[in-house]
C-alpha cells in the first residue's frame, strides 16, 4: 500500500481513513499492512500523537 510519506499528508491521510473507515489506529495498520510505531513516530515528528478515545491523531 502506498502511503503518503510526508508527515503532514500522512497525519491527514490517516485522520482520513480513521474517520471514514477504521474505528481504531490498530484495526487501520493491520488492514493495511503498516507498522504502527512507524507511523506514530513520523507523525510524532510533527507534534501529533494519537489519541485512542478521538481515534485521530492530535496536538500534543
Amino acid at each position: 500500500m502506498n502511503i503518503p510519506k510526508d508527515p503532514v499528508m500522512l497525519m491527514s491521510y490517516v485522520n482520513t481513513q480513521l474517520r471514514d473507515n477504521y474505528s481504531s489506529l490498530r484495526e487501520l495498520v493491520k488492514s493495511l499492512g503498516l507498522n504502527e510505531t512507524e507511523i506514530k513516530e513520523k507523525i510524532a515528528s510533527i507534534g501529533m500523537k494519537y489519541d485512542e478515545k478521538l481515534n485521530q491523531f492530535i496536538a500534543g
